[in-house]
């Protein structure tokens, strides 16, 4: 592959007083089907990550806080990309060499992949690589995931959501990475991820619900409650650990409050955006509940 495939790819942005929302979904903003979600924080700055190649898989990567540098080298070629808005990202092609430089203070790397890993897959001798780019192995065929439906009961409860404990590999002088992975170790499968970004401090967001979507809903960076509410209960979650997601069920209203001052909201979702899915007016959501 040739660091000429890798590209910058504009997100949409969805302006708002409360705070911006942009979003990325398989096959539309990223040309692959989103087999692991994954993302660094914690970084020292000026820490340099990556310095590794990946045979068969490609990757969109975004910086949801603060910069970095991505530097791409096919073994002939070198190009560097600098992030540092979170209404783009870069296109990765597979069988690249990458590493991920300069970190400010606080930056938070959100990454997709194409596949679900295997060391295998991982180059991370340089020389190594430079001989894999005179003779590069065919791609491998990934099939598509196929994950059977879960839900049995129709009619959730706020009780039926938790908080999650979220993989987390430290290192103590190269920050944290934390990974979902499709079809092995969560309830659903991610086709889209949407965060929220440049919340004024105290700001609320929120006040909808889904008919059918489930969602992982993690504070990457700084804090901010979740309010559910099943029609009869409502239960209050406070979410500040990039390691810890809360897992929101279908058909419960939910208000998003206390946004601490530069917090990070990353809501993982189970379907492409939707309009029909959504509950905007907490009468209408009454009704619905009514009739499960």
């Amino acid at each position: 592959m040739s660091v000429d495939e890798a590209k910058i790819i504009n997100l949409p942005k969805l302006l708002d007083a409360r705070g911006n929302l942009s979003f990325a979904e398989q096959f539309a903003q990223m040309p692959f089907e989103i087999r692991r979600v994954y993302w660094l924080y914690d970084v020292p700055g000026g820490v340099n990550r990556g310095g590794h190649a990946e045979i068969n898989n490609e990757e969109l990567v975004i910086a949801l806080s603060g910069s970095f540098e991505i530097l791409i080298n096919d073994g002939e070629h070198t190009r560097t990309f600098t992030l540092n808005r979170s209404y783009y990202g870069l296109y990765i092609p597979k069988g690249v060499w990458r590493e991920i430089r300069e970190f400010s203070t606080n930056a938070v790397a959100l990454e997709f992949g194409s596949i679900p890993y295997s060391e295998d897959d991982y180059i991370r001798d340089y020389d190594a690589f430079c001989e894999f780019a005179k003779h590069p192995m065919e791609p491998r065929l990934v099939r598509p995931l196929s994950v059977p439906s879960h839900l049995e009961k129709k009619c959730f409860h706020v009780e039926d959501c938790s908080i999650m404990e979220l993989d987390k590999h430290h290192s103590d002088r190269k920050g944290n990475l934390t990974v979902v992975e499709n079809g092995t170790m969560f309830p659903f499968s991610t086709k889209r991820v949407y965060y929220l970004y440049d919340v004024p401090g105290g700001a609320s967001r929120g006040a909808h619900a889904h008919k059918t979507l489930e969602q992982l809903i993690v504070a990457v960076s700084g804090s901010f409650r979740v309010s559910l509410d099943d029609g009869t209960n409502k239960k209050t979650f406070f979410l500040n650990r990039p390691y810890q997601g809360l897992y929101v069920r279908p058909g419960l209203w939910r208000d998003l409050e206390d946004f601490s001052s530069g917090a990070v909201c990353m809501v993982l979702a189970s379907e492409v955006y939707q309009a029909e899915d959504y509950i905007r007016d907490y009468d209408a959501f009454l009704e619905f509940r009514s009739r499960l």
